[in-house]
């Protein structure tokens, strides 16, 4: 149905406009937490931890072996997505978005607890490591749940529009995290290294206690209860989904191949790459960071609402197609070490390519699957896509900056990534003006009507 009728006005089967617009708040600002939580890790990692908790390397191997542990935070993503997938499916979308919160929020915390290599030597890396993981295992499970609540509280006709909302939690927690880190290092590099850094974590908790205010007091959507009132949940969603989906999970891959490499090329690699290769002072890429994220903030709903009126795949592969055109010039104007030009580079890449592709693709993978798989569906592609894409991205640009001394194959890299994005959308059916959930919810109200009669 498209977005422009009649229809579109009437509210979900989830409840009200308000009760709608509560959900959304609450799954943004989880959302919120959640990335703040993610992006302060890449960046200190460019900054500090390479430095103090892996100080045995030269300075770019260290950056390296800090993205490593980066990255493990992405290989225990799929661990979350499949855990909390699983029971989101079964026992409800609301209660596993407390817990991820819960563990999120509190391996942040932990990590500014944390005694340093000079401290306590190699057992200092073990537990960043061990954080970092449970990092990545709560947002494996925040994800798809945020995006499934919006998606399913969602009008007919604004589904993009709403499950969008919870994407923009990305760019506001890049934004607050790289105002942390300005904040911090404010007193000079020194005090950064020696304390201040540790700031930002300890006050991450914060944030949490804020979001679990407000996400208690959100709703099950409609079609969770619907499943329930006809006993239709899976009773193992993820084998349901392998069996049944495997076109949708590896076309959806393959289409988050290029935002997750753009979005992560363009947030965690540009840090080190103008701090540790071109030598320029961390503000440029930070600033860098800032405005993008602002841009960002914009252009995700812009995107969501487009693609409600014009379709998925044409939005998504439009932010495909920035990132692939603009990663040579881009790299160009990071190369200049011109402060306002590495600004306009970072905005190309990561605003106006990876957030164009952000901001359609929660609806485009959660219309892949029925209700009763839905978060475990989501959270396969979603998560299970980031191994061979962003969880690699930095390091494996560190390390081909390193061996080529340049980085031209880092651009080639993002514009490989696009071609498979766009190749994956062609492939895909289009669903943004498909009914959802039709049959589940004829079902239900029939057994209600039923009810009512008996009585």
């Amino acid at each position: 149905m498209h977005a422009g009728n009649d229809a579109s006005a009437v509210p979900s089967p989830g409840g009200t406009r308000t009760h709608n617009r509560n959900t959304v708040i609450a799954s943004m600002l989880g959302s919120v937490v959640e990335w703040y939580d993610f992006f302060l890790y890449g960046t200190m990692a460019a900054l500090v931890f390479n430095k103090q908790f892996f100080p045995e390397f030269d300075p770019l191997i260290g950056t390296m072996v800090a993205f490593a542990t980066f990255a493990a935070g992405f290989i225990t993503r799929p661990i979350g997505g499949v855990i909390f997938g699983h029971f989101g499916d079964r026992i409800g979308r609301k209660k596993i978005l407390v817990i991820t919160m819960l563990i999120m929020g509190g391996s942040t915390f932990l990590m500014g607890t944390l005694p340093t290599y000079e401290q306590i030597g190699v057992l200092a890396p073990i537990l960043l490591l061990v954080l970092r993981m449970l990092q990545g295992i709560g947002l494996g499970g925040e994800w798809g749940g945020a995006a499934v609540l919006t998606f399913e509280h969602a009008p007919r006709g604004k589904r993009g529009l709403f499950s969008s909302w919870p994407q923009t939690g990305v760019p506001l927690g890049l934004l607050l995290s790289t105002l942390a880190v300005n904040l911090v290092s404010l007193p000079g590099d020194e005090a950064l290294q020696s304390w201040t850094w540790r700031i930002p974590f300890l006050a991450s908790i914060l944030l949490v206690v804020v979001g679990l205010l407000v996400r208690l007091k959100v709703q099950e959507p409609q079609s969770f209860r619907d499943m329930v009132a006809t006993d239709t949940r899976a009773k193992v969603p993820m084998f349901e989904v392998l069996r049944n989906y495997p076109k949708q999970i590896i076309l959806g891959i393959g289409a988050r191949f290029s935002e997750s490499i753009t979005f992560n090329v363009y947030n965690a690699f540009i840090v080190t790459y103008t701090t540790t290769v071109l030598g320029l002072d961390n503000s440029y890429a930070l600033n860098a960071l800032l405005i993008a994220s602002v841009i960002g903030f914009v252009i995700i709903p812009v995107a969501g609402k487009m693609s409600d009126r014009f379709g998925r795949r044409p939005i998504f592969g439009a932010g495909a197609l920035v990132a692939l055109v603009t990663a040579f010039p881009a790299f160009m104007l990071i190369d200049t070490g011109v402060q306002q030009l590495i600004w306009v580079a970072v905005v190309l890449g990561w605003s106006l390519g990876a957030c164009t592709m952000f901001g359609a693709e929660a609806a485009t993978f959660a219309e892949l699957f029925p209700a009763r798989v839905r978060y475990t569906g989501m959270s396969i592609v979603y998560q299970f896509g980031v191994l061979p894409s962003g969880a690699v991205a930095p390091a494996l640009s560190v390390w081909l900056v390193s061996v080529t001394g340049s980085a031209w194959p880092v651009a080639v890299y993002v514009m490989a990534a696009a071609a498979i994005a766009l190749v994956s959308l062609y492939f895909l059916r289009e669903t943004a003006h498909e009914e959802i959930d039709t049959e589940l919810r004829a079902r239900a109200e029939e057994l209600r009507i039923t009810a009512r009669a008996d009585h």
